[in-house]
């Protein structure tokens, strides 16, 4: 793969920054007047990135602009902890009042080198690069508030056998903070402080931390039991007076949720989404707005803040800069300016987290680099206009074959749990560091009774959110159609479901297997809480990795279970 050279790739993405997008939405750094700093203003950096992921190697390539022709992209290789490092290291040399920031989903969904030491190698590596907050996100609490409270706290995991407090025999948790000002435990108090004021030159600057208050809807409800998520900016707005009595004017806020656009990612072309409508009803305290969860790049104006996001999985970072204003310890007027850039690799890695990285790969080897099965090709995660995919149609069938010794006859698989496509090599050869990276959660299988009448009020719920529907994949032998012009709550017709070519009967009783994140209501399938004779089952990647095993060769399906309709 070509490498880059690291001059070029910083004058591209500053090039890029200079372009228009949309006259309503021009990137802040494009826009900013006072850019020479005044007698007694304090010049801060922030650098920020978003949606981690537990990625500490490459994920991959990244799209960036041509040095030799800005018009065009090519693709180089981006990302990798020891990376990211090395460009924090470099841009925080520049200015002695830098802050590094991650909005929200630092852990979770993480691949095998981090997920299998319950992330304490991705705490560790950020001890090292120097985060000094992270806004939780939703996949946070995926191992449940404990958990996470165990990253913040350290010590070692209760009951996990070798698989902890390997590097140096323990784990002293996060040297950095976790924020969750609306997450609010039963006595009104919050899981972690909501916010952590900093000083630059004796001026207070207020980083307010949250995450989505839709969380409860994607995360298993066990985990987040007598916790409540607040609105977001309404949240903030709470705040604003506590944080003025101390002197606070400078408000940011790092905020686990996002939007959505169409241009390059230092662009902010038609952003719409969740965080445009939060963004407008924020007190005019906060200048800056760092978000994540969309998995989405955009520099971005809105209601006259600078709003970022910076990708997901370590490729891309945010370098924002802003002055403080001595007399009125606010932000100077048009004094933020921002750029997302790429985690290129033409810059020598911080060794020490390299060698971090290295011992956990290590430790991980013997169990990453097992092969699991054959597959006569690549299977994805795209889905059909119908919202089906060939991955996902091979975890359900996984599923259902588990779940037959308990008389399943259909499998549901939430899209969400599967996080990357999974393509064999050249042999057709696939690893089991593949379908961990696939299916990272451990989520263990569940069998349920449901009548004909639930699974048509289940199918119903893949809408539940009309803006970012969640289509079910399913097992051979189950199908059904949808119509795109029905409203919500009448999209699927009965009379279509059918199990092995026979329609369901709405009072007939009919045993499924699921996992039991979505068993317990998560993603917001809270049909499947109905369900009765409960019966746990495997962990979900051991499901896969025994149906490759009996399956080897195995064909992609040709993905006709679901029918959209008009």
């Amino acid at each position: 793969m070509k490498r880059i050279p690291l001059g070029m790739v910083l004058s591209v993405s500053l090039a890029l920054g200079g372009c228009m997008s949309d006259s309503s939405s021009v990137s802040a750094s494009r826009g900013a007047g006072n850019n020479e700093q005044q007698p007694g203003q304090v010049a801060v950096k922030v650098i920020a990135f978003n949606d981690f992921h537990g990625n500490l190697e490459s994920p991959g390539t990244l799209a960036i602009p041509d040095p030799n022709d800005p018009g065009k992209t090519i693709k180089t290789p981006a990302g990798g902890v020891d990376y990211l490092a090395a460009w924090i290291k470099q841009l925080r040399a520049q200015s002695p009042n830098t802050v590094v920031v991650s909005a929200g989903d630092l852990i979770g969904a993480s691949p095998l080198v981090s997920g299998l030491f319950h992330d304490e190698p991705t705490i560790e590596a950020m001890n090292l690069l120097g985060l000094d907050i992270n806004a939780v996100g939703n996949h946070e609490f995926d191992d449940g508030q404990d958990e996470l409270l165990r990253m913040q706290n350290g010590g070692c995991k209760p009951g996990a056998g070798d698989t902890t407090c390997q590097y140096g025999g323990s784990f002293a948790g996060a040297k950095f903070k976790f924020l969750a000002a609306n997450v609010q435990k039963a006595d009104g108090s919050t899981l972690f402080p909501a916010y952590e004021i900093k000083k630059y030159g004796n001026i207070p600057v207020a980083f307010i931390g949250m995450t989505l208050k839709g969380t409860p809807d994607i995360v298993s409800p066990t985990g987040i039991q007598g916790l409540s998520f607040k609105d977001e900016a309404d949240t903030v707005n709470a705040l604003i007076p506590k944080l003025k009595a101390q002197g606070v004017a400078a408000v940011v806020a790092v905020v686990h949720e996002g939007g959505y656009q169409t241009g390059s990612y230092n662009e902010c072309k038609g952003i719409s989404g969740p965080i445009v409508d939060i963004v407008k009803k924020l007190d005019k305290a906060v200048g800056l707005v760092v978000t994540g969860h969309t998995h989405q790049a955009y520099n971005c104006q809105i209601d006259g803040r600078t709003v970022t996001s910076a990708k997901n999985y370590g490729q891309l970072f945010t370098e924002i800069n802003f002055k403080l204003d001595p007399a009125t310890r606010g932000f100077v007027p048009g004094s933020i300016q921002a750029v997302n850039r790429p985690v290129t690799q033409g810059i020598a890695p911080l060794a020490n987290i390299g060698s971090l990285v290295q011992f956990y790969l290590n430790k991980a080897a013997p169990i990453a680099n097992r092969p699991v099965g054959t597959l006569a090709g690549a299977l994805t995660r795209t889905a059909s206009a119908a919202g089906e995919s060939t991955l996902g149609d091979v975890i359900a069938d996984s599923q259902l074959e588990a779940g037959k010794a308990q008389g399943a006859v259909a499998a549901f698989m939430n899209p969400g749990g599967i996080r990357a496509d999974l393509a064999p090599d050249a042999g057709g050869n696939v690893t089991y560091k593949q379908i961990y990276t696939v299916q990272p959660f451990g989520n263990t299988m569940m069998t349920m009774t449901l009548t004909g009448e639930q699974i048509d009020r289940l199918l119903e719920q893949q809408w539940s959110n009309p803006s970012q529907a969640k289509i079910l994949q399913v097992s051979s032998g189950f199908s059904y159609n949808w119509s795109q012009s029905a409203p919500a709550g009448s999209k699927v017709d009965i009379n279509s479901i059918a199990i092995n070519g026979v329609k369901i009967d709405p009072k007939a009783s009919y045993t499924v297997q699921v996992n039991n994140f979505i068993a317990g209501g998560g993603d917001g399938f809270t049909v499947l809480t109905e369900g009765v004779n409960r019966v746990g089952g495997k962990v979900d990647v051991d499901v896969l990795e025994s149906y490759l095993g009996a399956h080897p060769g195995l064909p992609v399906p040709t993905g006709s279970r679901i029918v959209q309709l008009p």
